[in-house]
């Protein structure tokens, strides 16, 4: 085993945090990150303050069915799954549970302890951390670095460098897409935003229920398999984790116009023949009070108003089908800066085995700056995670096998 091997991981995010730690786990290596921000995993800890879903716990074969590029991530995913991930919060200390949705959180809903907990285990470690370090061209044999508070450069040498730089949703926290500047443009996929709101254009009439939820809905694109979850009515269309779980769909579907559809099942537990029954027999009644007696909130009524045609109301067949599949028309989506995550970045036949670059002998990448996707619900981070050790135990491989990185 070679000792005392210099590696330069870029970004302390999930994802090269778990690779410092796989390193640190493997070798004697002399392991440094830099971070352009004053602090680590700033979007973690951003995904943390409603309630850090960390994993899923579903069977492995539909965990790893939520991805496209699944069969290239699968040896990742099984080598550190949702059990895996359990087992390794627990030894930071870390409770968590499975919801009753099969998500997994820790005890505390929160991502701090979480965080606090695995900086400590990295530093105990001899991870070095040097933040407010951005880096601003990478070379063969190591990198410039500028210390923004000193406002000086400086060159560093290096071993081996991994990439853990993000993709480009919420650039503000860290990840800004710079780093595609220091790569050939043809190892990139164009970034586009994932797991994004949509589009809608409601009108005036909605306004007073802006930010309310859609509960207990299911939602599907034409030809797709519906999904069950909840959205919420925003001032500019639709967000929340199922219209999420649609994003890829609709771009499918619009990639050939300018707009397409989106169905919603407003009354999952009912039958259209029971609806059909229910509102046949309440004729005499105002609407809003019969729509009410069927089980439409107030939410779900006004966006009936707003999207069905007046003419439609007092249709009962009509009425019936507008419940089980009522068509929304979407027309695009919030800009990428405002997505939870990305498709897109570099390209999976740009890496070998190892995720090293091939057209590289020193420099690996992981995390979401990978051109795979994924929805919500824990499948992002366990990615990073599983990519950012498996990049770790690409760095070691490589050692391990004599190939000389720096001349």
């Amino acid at each position: 085993m070679m000792l005392n091997k210099q590696v330069v991981i870029i970004g302390a995010g999930p994802a090269g945090l778990a690779c410092a730690e796989m390193l640190s786990e493997l070798g004697d290596y002399d392991i440094t990150i830099y971070e352009q921000k004053p602090s680590a995993a700033r979007k973690f800890l951003m995904a943390g303050k409603t309630g850090l879903n960390i994993s899923h716990a579903e069977d492995v074969e539909v965990f790893i069915s939520r991805y496209d590029h699944a069969e290239w991530l699968r040896p990742m995913i099984e080598t550190f799954n949702a059990q895996e991930i359990q087992a390794w919060m627990k030894g930071l200390g870390i409770e968590s549970y499975v919801g009753s949705s099969g998500r997994i959180f820790p005890n505390e809903m929160k991502a701090a302890p979480l965080l606090r907990a695995w900086l400590k285990r990295l530093h105990d470690r001899g991870v070095k951390f040097r933040y407010r370090h951005q880096v601003v061209a990478i070379q063969h044999q190591g990198l410039t670095v500028l210390d923004l508070v000193q406002g000086q450069q400086h060159q560093i040498q290096t071993d081996a460098m991994v990439l853990a730089c993000g993709a480009l949703s919420w650039p503000q926290l860290g990840s800004d897409g710079k780093w595609q500047n220091w790569l050939n443009s043809s190892t990139l996929q164009p970034f586009i935003a994932s797991n994004v709101g949509v589009l809608v254009n409601w009108s005036s009439y909605l306004q007073p229920i802006f930010g309310q939820p859609l509960k207990r809905i299911r939602a599907w694109v034409h030809g797709q398999t519906p999904q069950f979850g909840e959205m919420v009515i925003s001032h500019y269309g639709l967000e929340g984790g199922l219209v999420y779980r649609c994003n890829r769909d609709l771009r499918k579907a619009m990639q050939t116009q300018h707009s397409a559809v989106l169905y919603l099942d407003l009354l999952p537990d009912l039958s259209f023949e029971q609806i059909l029954q229910k509102l046949q027999h309440g004729k005499k009644q105002s609407l809003n009070t019969l729509w009410q007696k069927i089980g439409l909130d107030k939410t779900k009524i006004a966006l009936i108003r707003d999207v069905v045609d007046k003419a439609d109301w007092n249709e009962v067949q009509k009425m019936a089908h507008h419940m089980k599949q009522l068509a929304i028309q979407i027309h695009g989506f919030r800009p990428i800066e405002e997505a939870i995550s990305c498709a897109g970045g570099i390209r999976l036949n740009a890496l070998d085995q190892h995720l090293m670059l091939k057209n590289s002998l020193y420099l690996f990448a992981c995390g979401e700056m990978l051109d795979w996707d994924a929805p919500t619900g824990g499948y992002l981070l366990t990615a990073c995670l599983a990519t950012g050790r498996a990049a770790g135990a690409g760095v070691d491989q490589v050692f391990q096998q004599g190939i000389k990185l720096r001349n």
